[in-house]
C-alpha cells in the first residue's frame, strides 16, 4: 500500500477536530487552509459543529468525498475505534497523533500492540502514534499540528529533499532551521513511535518521488536497514542523525520511544556499510543536505583530491586541517597549473595549495576567473573549496559568477565558504544557493559537507536486498554446518576446532590424547613441538591455572600429560605456532543483525580495543576495509623491520568464518582469539576458539592469550 497520502492526499479527515482557538484538534484544519492545500478537508466530531468555517461530520462514514488520509486526534482509549471507522470508510492511511502508547510504559505498549494488530487485520497503515504529522510543501499539505506552522513569518520552502524524523518537536525545529537557511524540503514526515510505519519505510518511498535528490533523517532507534541499503544503491543519498551515541543518550532514547537502541559502534558500522552518511547534530545534517543536489552530478566519480582557493591564509590553513581530518587530501597541482598561477597571483600571495589569490586578484574578475579555471582544469583536482572572508556588496556577485561558471565549464564540484556576518552581505547566501553553490560559514563545515559528498559519489556497490535481512545469506555452504554437534556441554575448544577444520579453516594440527604414550605420538604428529592444554569442564582460564604448557617435545610429552591430566580432565596436544601477527575475529547478534568483528588480538585485545565491525554478509572488499580501519592493517604490512604477514590468508579465513557465523543459532557468540598470521605465504592459524551457545555455559579462550602461540 502506498504511503503517498502522507504528503499528497486527495482528501483529508481530521478526527477529533475542534473549533476552539489554539486547540490541537483545530490546528491541522487551520494549517491546511493557511498553506493552500487544494484538496477537501473534512473535520470529524460527534456534534457536527463547524470547525474553522468548515462543516464537520459526525463520523468518517458521513464524509461525502474520497479520503485517503485521516488524522486521529482523540484520546488514546478511543483511537482503535477511530481506526475501525476509517477502515470501514475505506481510508487507507491513518496518522495517529494521540499520545499515551508505548512511550508511557507497559500499559501503553499493550494498547499500541492492540492498535497495530487491529490496523493490520483491517488493512490500514498507521503512522505514529505519538506523531505530530506530515507535510507536502509543493501541495501545501500541512497535515500537522506543529507550532512551527503557526509562526507569523513561517513560509514553506519547497525543494528536492525529504526529511523524516522520529521526534516531532526536534524534527520540526530542524525543519524551521532548514527553511530559515533557504534549504528546500519537498516532504516532511514525523514517524512518532513507529508502531507500524517505520522511518526507513518512509524514506524508501520518498526516494521514489520524482525530483527527490536526497533524504535527511533523525532517528532514535533503527530496525531493518535493508530499505535504506536499497535507497542508497538506487542512487539517492541519505544522511542520518542517529541519537543515542552515549550510554545515557541511548537510555533516554529508549524511554522516549519505547524502543531499544542498538550499540553505537554497530550503528556506525552498519550505516557506513550501506553508504548512509551519519552526522552528529542538526546543523551538520542540514549542511550535508546543502550538497545533496550535487550528488547525482558526481556519482561514480572519486572525490578525494581537494584544491583550496582563498583570500585568507587563516581560512586556507583551517580548510587544510579539515581536509586531512576527514580522510581527504590536498591536491598536488601540476607544473602547468603552477606556472599559470605564477602569472596571475602576486608574489605576496601563494600558488601552492592552498592557493591564496589575494585581494588584488579578487578585485579583477577576469584574473580571478583565469585562476579558478586553471585550478579546476588540473587533472589532479577532484573538488574546490573556495574560502572568502567579509564579502560585501558587488564582491558577492563577482564570486558567484566566477564559481558557478567554472563549475559549469569543468563539472568540478565547488563548495563556498563565506566567513562573515550576514549583515555585511544580507543576500549573499541566497544568491549563492540560487546559483547552485553550497555555502558555509566556516571551512570546517564546508569540508565536512564535501566529505559527505565524496561518500555519496562512491557508495558501496551492493545488490538490492529486496526486503531480506542484511544478515541473511541463505545460499552459502555455511547453512549446512551442523552446529547441533556443539550442544550444551560440548562447546569445548577441541570440538569447536574440529568443526572449523571440517569447514576448511586453518587450525593447528592437534587432538585429545588418551594417555602418556599417546601424548608422545601426538607431539610427533604435531611436528615435534607442541602446546599442551588441560581440557577441564568449568576451567575457563587455563593459563592462569597452569593448564597450558608451551614448547612440549616428545621427550617431555609423557610428563606434561600426567601433570595436566592430574587437573581432572582431558589433555589437548596441538602444534606449536610461534610468532606472527595476532588478530581477533568474532561474531555476535545485535538488534541490527549478526555482526562480524575483526581487529587486533592476543595480549593486546583489551588494552588496544581496536576492532572494526560489519553486518553480515560481508565481501572481500569489506574485510580489506576492516583491516585498514584498525592498527591490524599496519601490523600486517610489517613494522620495525618485520616483513609483511600473510594478509590474504587472513582475509580468506575471515570470509570463511563469516559464512560459518551466518549459520549460528540466534544468540550464539563466536570468539576466535588469537588468530596468528604468519609471514607472507605461510598462512594463518586459529589458535584459540570459543563458542557460547544460547542457554549453554560458554567455553572461553585462555585469558590473557600467550604471545608465543597459545
Amino acid at each position: 500500500m502506498s504511503l503517498r497520502p502522507l504528503w499528497d492526499a486527495r482528501g483529508i479527515a481530521v478526527i477529533g477536530a475542534s473549533d476552539r482557538a489554539g486547540a490541537i484538534g483545530r490546528l491541522p484544519v487551520q494549517f491546511l487552509q493557511r498553506y493552500g492545500y487544494a484538496g477537501p478537508i473534512y473535520p470529524v466530531r460527534p456534534d457536527g459543529a463547524p470547525v474553522a468555517g468548515l462543516p464537520s461530520h459526525a463520523s468518517v462514514a458521513d464524509v461525502p468525498g474520497p479520503v485517503d488520509l485521516a488524522m486521529v486526534m482523540v484520546a488514546a482509549d478511543r483511537v482503535i475505534s477511530a481506526v475501525r471507522d476509517c477502515a470501514a470508510a475505506g481510508v487507507p492511511v491513518v496518522v495517529v497523533c494521540s499520545s499515551g502508547f508505548a512511550e508511557v510504559g507497559e500499559d501503553g505498549a499493550a494498547l499500541q500492540d492492540e492498535l497495530v494488530a487491529t490496523a493490520r487485520e483491517l488493512g490500514v497503515r498507521v503512522l505514529g502514534p505519538n506523531c505530530i504529522g506530515t507535510v507536502g510543501t509543493t501541495t501545501g499539505q500541512v497535515s500537522s499540528f506543529s507550532p512551527l506552522f503557526a509562526g507569523e513569518h513561517t513560509q514553506l520552502v519547497p525543494g528536492s529533499l525529504g526529511f523524516v524524523s522520529q521526534s516531532g518537536a526536534l524534527g520540526y525545529g530542524a525543519v524551521s532551521l532548514a527553511f530559515e537557511r533557504g534549504l528546500g524540503l519537498g516532504w516532511v514526515v514525523n514517524t512518532g513511535n513507529e508502531a507500524d510505519i517505520s522511518a526507513t519505510e518512509v524514506l524508501a518511498e520518498l526516494a521514489q518521488e520524482p525530483g527527490c535528490a536526497g533524504l535527511l533523517a533523525y532517528a532514535e532507534s533503527l530496525g531493518d536497514l535493508a530499505p535504506l541499503a536499497d535507497v542508497v544503491a538506487g542512487g539517492t543519498p541519505v544522511a542520518l542523525l542517529k541519537a543515542g551515541r552515549s550510554d545515557a543518550g541511548a537510555r533516554a532514547a529508549a524511554s522516549h520511544t519505547g524502543a531499544l537502541a542498538a550499540h553505537d559502534a554497530v550503528v556506525d558500522a552498519a550505516l557506513r556499510q550501506i553508504g548512509v552518511v551519519r552526522v552528529d547534530d542538526v546543523d551538520e545534517l542540514l549542511d550535508v543536505g546543502d550538497v545533496m543536489d550535487l550528488a547525482r552530478t558526481v556519482r561514480g566519480h572519486t572525490i578525494r583530491r581537494v584544491a583550496i582557493v582563498t583570500t585568507s591564509g587563516g581560512s586556507g590553513i583551517l580548510a587544510a586541517d579539515a581536509i586531512e581530518a576527514h580522510g581527504l587530501r590536498l591536491a598536488e597541482l601540476s607544473e602547468q597549473t603552477l606556472t599559470t598561477l605564477d602569472d596571475i597571483v602576486p608574489a605576496y600571495g601563494s600558488t601552492a595549495n592552498p592557493v591564496d589569490v589575494t585581494a588584488s586578484v579578487m578585485s579583477n574578475p577576469a584574473l580571478f576567473d583565469d585562476a579558478l579555471g586553471a585550478i579546476a582544469g588540473d587533472d589532479g583536482v577532484d573538488a574546490i573549496v573556495a574560502c572568502f572572508c567579509v564579502l560585501t556588496g558587488s564582491d558577492v556577485d563577482a564570486v558567484v559568477t566566477a564559481l558557478s561558471q567554472v563549475r559549469e565549464r569543468t563539472g568540478v564540484p565547488v563548495i563556498a565558504v563565506r566567513t562573515g556576518a550576514d549583515h555585511l552581505a544580507p543576500t549573499a547566501a541566497a544568491t549563492m544557493r540560487a546559483a547552485g553553490l553550497p555555502v558555509y560559514q566556516t571551512p570546517a563545515r564546508a569540508v565536512r559537507a564535501l566529505a559527505a559528498l565524496a561518500q555519496f559519489a562512491a557508495p558501496p556497490v551492493r545488490e538490492k536486498t529486496t526486503g531480506a535481512s542484511p544478515a541473511a545469506r541463505p545460499d552459502t555452504p555455511s547453512t549446512r554446518t551442523d552446529w547441533s554437534s556443539l550442544s550444551e556441554g560440548a562447546t569445548d575448544e577441541h570440538a569447536l576446532k574440529a568443526l572449523l577444520r571440517e569447514a576448511g579453516l586453518p587450525v593447528p594440527v592437534g587432538r585429545i590424547v588418551t594417555g602418556a604414550d599417546d601424548a608422545v605420538a601426538a607431539v610427533q604428529e604435531a611436528g615435534g613441538r607442541a602446546v599442551a592444554k588441560a581440557v577441564v569442564p568449568g576451567l575457563l582460564h587455563k593459563s592462569d591455572a597452569g593448564g597450558v604448557i608451551l614448547d612440549v617435545t616428545p621427550e617431555r610429552a609423557a610428563e606434561v600429560h600426567d601433570q595436566l591430566a592430574a587437573m581432572g580432565g582431558q589433555v589437548l596436544m596441538e602444534e606449536m605456532v610461534p610468532g606472527g601477527v595476532e588478530a581477533l575475529v568474532g561474531s555476535t547478534d545485535t538488534p541490527l543483525g549478526r555482526i562480524i568483528t575483526v581487529g587486533v588480538g592476543g595480549v593486546l585485545t583489551e588494552i588496544v580495543a581496536d576492532v572494526a565491525l560489519r553486518l553480515l554478509p560481508v565481501e572481500r572488499a569489506d574485510v580489506e576495509e576492516m583491516l585498514d580501519d584498525t592498527r591490524l592493517g599496519r601490523l600486517l604490512g610489517g613494522v620495525r623491520g618485520q616483513g609483511p604477514a600473510d594478509r590474504g590468508a587472513l582475509v580468506d579465513a575471515v570470509l570463511g568464518i563469516a559464512d560459518l557465523a551466518a549459520a549460528l543459532p540466534e544468540g550464539a557468540e563466536l570468539d576466535l582469539n588469537p588468530i596468528t598470521v604468519l609471514a607472507d605465504g605461510r598462512g594463518c592459524r586459529i589458535l584459540d576458539a570459543a563458542l557460547a551457545l544460547p542457554d549453554a555455559a560458554p567455553a572461553t579462550p585462555d585469558s590473557p592469550p600467550d604471545p608465543e602461540g597459545d
